[in-house]
């Protein structure tokens, strides 16, 4: 079933040349009902296919749910909202941006669709390297899997200059090694969201990062 209008595309496209309170104050009802409330009926929908998938994770839509508000206390740009919905459905939800799951954006653009680990502790990123040095092999087999090679290409990630010692050696032949994120991206056009099948093609994304996301798991 289809779970927004067209009105959800052309709420982000207006917000996107009105992005001050006073338009939003003007919009906030229409923003809760082509907005808000589809949004948060898709991201039930969603948690149920990913529970049914990995049933250590239990969410409610509150829990993935991102603030469509902006922390603009330490940013140049000032503009108060973000033009798009967005949530991760994980084992921590959205106060957990380090846990691998499925995390997602719905904009007038495009969709896009993450995986991976993008926040990663000092303690974490010792133990993901640790994998990789006892299972380089591992990595690069989930890396290559078709599957995921065909949705997200990729792993990504930005990387550190100085590893730890014990990794130097392996450093030499496994460049991943020096990541201090390990994750990846699809992006999809926004007439999907207007679809019937939209819940099930990020599904299929979800789906397709299973052994790449099955890897990064065993340092949690």
């Amino acid at each position: 079933m289809a779970y927004f209008t067209q009105d959800y595309l052309n709420f982000f496209a207006e917000l996107s040349e009105n992005n001050h309170k006073d338009w939003f104050d003007e919009n906030r009802k229409r923003y809760k009902s082509s907005v808000k409330d589809p949004f948060s009926n898709f991201v039930a929908a969603l948690i149920d296919k990913v529970m049914a998938i990995d049933p250590t994770i239990a969410l409610t839509p509150k829990d993935a749910i991102f603030r469509i508000n902006r922390d603009i206390r330490f940013a140049k740009d000032k503009t108060p909202y973000k033009t798009n919905n967005s949530a991760i459905i994980s084992r921590g939800g959205r106060k957990d941006k380090s846990t691998p799951g499925l995390y997602f954006e719905l904009s007038h653009e495009c969709v896009r669709v993450y995986g991976g680990v993008y926040m990663c502790e000092r303690s974490l990123l010792h133990r993901i390297r640790e994998e990789i040095a006892k299972d380089a092999t591992g990595l690069h087999k989930a890396l290559n899997n078709k599957d995921f090679k065909k949705v997200y290409g990729e792993l990504h990630g930005e990387k550190n200059k100085v590893i730890p010692k014990e990794f130097k050696e392996i450093g030499a032949s496994e460049p991943l090694i020096y990541n201090k994120q390990f994750y990846y991206f699809t992006e999809m056009s926004a007439d999907n969201i207007l679809a019937d099948d939209l819940d099930e093609k990020i599904i299929a994304c979800y789906r397709a990062a299973t052994p790449v996301r099955e890897f990064l798991l065993r340092a949690f």
